[in-house]
């Protein structure tokens, strides 16, 4: 079985090194654990989101947030976050530099687009980034998933890949989530369409043991 993995917007701007941005609750502390899930993969795959400071879904303070905007491809509103050559925009020190990575993707870079989900552009997934092409030229069979935020992109991007028909996991230490609430019900989801959720390194061994 061929295994890949893949970081989804591992950046500064979803971690309290960026306060004013997007910070999910200890999400600076994942770099190694994203780093020893791809010890299991022959593929490494990321991803960034690239946003425009005058996005449409751009307001001025966290209280103005999640508010419906009734856009095709940018649904609720949120704070400024990963603007290219921003601190935000930069992944986390650990994890490689994005071209040395085996493919990857810059999402959310037209002003009028938000996606969540590394695997397509737009909020109806029709418009490829690629990255499912990408795995099934390689033969990919499993793809095992780690980043920010559980809730919101990581969820997303681990439905769309199995969705296209790949085997999934989502490795929990590799991943902080923006509250608890969302987590537990992102993780009822996944599972509930058959993604497989590691929640420690011991339970991903074990799998990889058992496939190896």
């Amino acid at each position: 079985m061929k295994i890949a993995s893949f970081d989804i917007d591992a950046q500064k701007g979803f971690t309290p090194l960026c306060p004013a941005e997007l910070p999910v609750p200890e999400g600076h502390l994942i770099g190694a654990a994203l780093n020893h899930l791809a010890s299991f993969a022959s593929l490494r795959l990321g991803s960034k989101d690239a946003h425009s400071p005058s996005a449409a879904w751009v307001v001025d303070s966290p209280d103005k947030m999640l508010q419906p905007l009734g856009l095709p491809n940018a649904d609720i509103t949120w704070v400024s976050h990963c603007v290219p050559g921003t601190p935000g925009f930069e992944l986390l020190d650990e994890l490689p530099k994005p071209l040395d990575y085996d493919f990857f993707v810059w999402k959310g870079i037209e002003p009028d687009l938000h996606p969540y989900g590394a695997c397509y552009h737009d909020l109806a997934d029709t418009r490829s980034t690629g990255a499912i092409e990408f795995l099934r030229q390689q033969a990919v069979d499993y793809v095992l998933v780690g980043g920010l935020a559980l809730d919101y992109c990581v969820k997303t991007t681990a439905l769309q890949l199995h969705r296209a028909g790949f085997r999934v996991g989502v490795y929990l230490p590799a991943c902080r989530a923006i509250a608890d609430t969302t987590a537990q019900a992102a993780c009822q989801q996944m599972q509930a369409e058959g993604i497989e959720l590691y929640a420690s390194a011991a339970d991903l061994a074990a799998a990889m043991n058992k496939e190896a």
